[in-house]
């Protein structure tokens, strides 16, 4: 599998605002570029973290990209995919529409009653790991069902645990031209943080997309 994270920053690498509130990060040209990725890919992942700020749809917006992709025999949008170690993502949540299929990917200790309900709200369920979600496990059910190329849109807890497992393989960040600070605001990796081996990136190329830069890396 094909993992390819994207995300946007301020200059001082903020995910968002301490509140851990939705901030528009980048302009027109940059979501019109991360829809394409989206287009590209089998499936898009978040964390249940991101479910519970933002409520997103993680649906394709450009109807010639949804064409494009019936064109080819697939789906009109990519599937959705949620690390919940908990099972805490609301039946009620966006994601969680007919729109597209949905997983959600929870550990053993998740409460039976809670994985009951969202498989009846129309979620596929997939149990990977003990006590939190295991990546490595998640990640070869989900490629069991046909999903190749993977695009990782946050958060910083998941974004860290994948650097951690080794899991990705391409990273595109777009970082604008403000600054959000904050001790407690929520950044690219968060998580407990590496200490002695840091995960090292190539740089690929560098673009200025509306008022930042797009910097392409692979790992």
């Amino acid at each position: 599998m094909h993992v390819h994270v994207n995300a946007a920053t301020s200059a001082d690498g903020k995910l968002s605002s301490r509140r851990r509130e939705q901030v528009k990060i980048s302009g027109s040209d940059d979501f019109a570029r991360v829809d394409e990725v989206r287009a590209a890919s089998d499936a898009v992942l978040v964390g249940v973290g991101t479910v519970l700020a933002d409520d997103p749809h993680l649906t394709l917006d450009d109807s010639s990209l949804i064409d494009a992709r019936e064109s080819r025999g697939e789906s009109p949008h990519p599937a959705r995919v949620v690390a919940d170690s908990r099972a805490r993502t609301p039946t009620d949540a966006r994601i969680l529409d007919d729109e597209a299929t949905t997983y959600v990917l929870v550990s053993e200790d998740a409460p039976e009653t809670r994985c009951e309900s969202l498989e009846a709200a129309g979620a596929a369920v997939v149990v990977a790991g003990e006590e939190r979600v295991s990546f490595p496990a998640a990640f070869d059910a989900l490629e069991s069902h046909g999903v190749e190329r993977l695009m990782v849109e946050g958060g910083g807890e998941v974004i860290f645990s994948l650097f951690a497992a080794e899991l990705v393989d391409e990273l595109t960040l777009y970082v604008g031209s403000m600054i959000i600070g904050g001790r407690d605001a929520p950044t690219l990796a968060d998580g407990e943080g590496f200490v002695e081996e840091f995960p090292r990136l190539s740089l690929q190329s560098v673009e200025r997309v509306d008022d930042g830069v797009l910097l392409t890396y692979t790992c």
